[in-house]
């Protein structure tokens, strides 16, 4: 048997106690992360597993989003930089941290701002950014129920329950303005922003905002809030609308062409640029994000209406790439969970939903008055 020095006997209690430490905290990478996503390597410049495998960028888009959580957890139990949970979420992917995003009001991280890493890539012999790899990832949390932060994350969840709209916050703003000031830089092609339950609200609207001027950066929005008071009482009055219209529709002829000349005479125009499409992940068993799925009822009804007064359309159907998970039958928190968007026995199913939250939300993208038609920005 070989004998072991004092040094060896000293760093291997050293590796236990780091082992029963930190490192074996639930929320450490090396436990509850993702388990078979290589690191980047040489063979990415081949054959990159950006571009080829959506499943690599989904998981990586999910885990720069627990890093934030971590981010802020890392903050209220005063970890250092030695013992963080947040870098081992980022580093494995050889993207670095450069900004994080505080709210204001009470010093708590919302975001961050994570940028390829090249001088950790080129260690790696990674000698240029896998096709594929964003430049930036702008990720943003959800809700945290921790006295530290509970307040204000609370209150933006009664914001958009209430009004179904985020942009009254000083997050809004904040995330608004570091998303435009990376795309200016490196460009909205090479930028992506990312965000779970509350932070999806956040990056579903501002992508939203920027898509209004022309820029389109690719969004990844994880169990995003679909319940708001807002829309329930707009799903009443659409339905009261359509009842209205088809009443219409039985009137005389005079009646007919004053509805032809409202609708004609309407200040807003088809926007013909691209589409902007976020990708949206979603579990049916989460009460909060499941309203997503719910088909375009209304625009049915509307087809139907126009085909009986055989009248041609010319709306634009808004689109998102819609990722259900087909799990089955799960409880609240893990259907709402982040973890489950990196699972190994994740399986997911695909369509350009034609939801009617999505129609509701994008559709004043593609008719908008004319004064609003911006140009594309790259």
């Amino acid at each position: 048997m070989d004998k072991i020095s004092a040094e060896e006997m000293k760093n291997e209690g050293e590796t236990t106690v780091k082992e029963s430490g930190i490192e074996s905290h639930p929320y450490a990478f090396h436990v509850s992360g993702p388990r078979n996503v290589p690191s980047p390597n040489w063979k990415d410049l081949i054959n990159s597993s950006w571009k080829k495998d959506a499943n690599y960028k989904r998981t990586v888009m999910a885990c720069f989003i627990q890093a934030v959580y971590l981010l802020e957890l890392d903050r209220q139990e005063n970890r250092t930089e030695q013992n963080a949970l947040a870098p081992k979420w980022w580093i494995p992917f050889r993207y670095k941290l450069v900004e994080t995003l505080k709210d204001e009001r009470d010093g708590s991280i919302f975001g961050a701002i994570l940028e390829w890493d090249r001088s950790a890539a080129l260690a790696d012999f990674v000698l240029i950014r896998p096709s594929g790899a964003p430049r930036a990832v702008l990720a943003l949390r959800g809700t945290i129920l921790k006295s530290q932060t509970m307040r204000r994350d609370i209150e933006d969840d009664l914001r958009f329950l209430a009004w179904e709209s985020l942009k009254g916050s000083v997050r809004f703003s904040g995330v608004l303005k570091a998303l435009k000031a990376i795309a200016d830089k490196y460009g909205s092609n090479n930028v992506c922003i990312a965000g779970h339950s509350l932070g999806a609200g956040f990056a579903l609207q501002v992508g939203k905002a920027l898509a209004k001027e022309g820029i389109y950066v690719e969004a990844h929005l994880f169990n995003p809030p679909s319940v708001s008071l807002a829309m329930s009482f707009r799903n009443i009055g659409e339905k009261a609308g359509f009842a209205w219209k088809r009443i219409k529709a039985m009137l005389p002829s005079k009646a007919d062409s004053q509805i032809s000349y409202e609708e004609g005479g309407a200040t807003s125009f088809r926007v013909g640029l691209k589409q902007w499409v976020p990708h949206l992940y979603i579990n049916n068993s989460d009460y909060i994000c499941c309203s997503y799925t719910y088909a375009d009822g209304a625009q049915n009804d509307q087809a139907a209406t126009n085909k009986e007064n055989a009248k041609p359309t010319n709306c634009s159907q808004a689109a998102a790439k819609l990722f259900l998970s087909s799990k089955g039958n799960q409880k609240f928190l893990e259907a709402h969970g982040l973890e489950q968007w990196w699972s190994d026995n994740l399986e997911l199913q695909m369509a350009i939903s034609n939801s009617k939250l999505i129609s509701q939300q994008l559709k004043s993208l593609y008719t908008m008055p004319a004064a609003q038609l911006t140009p594309v920005k790259r």
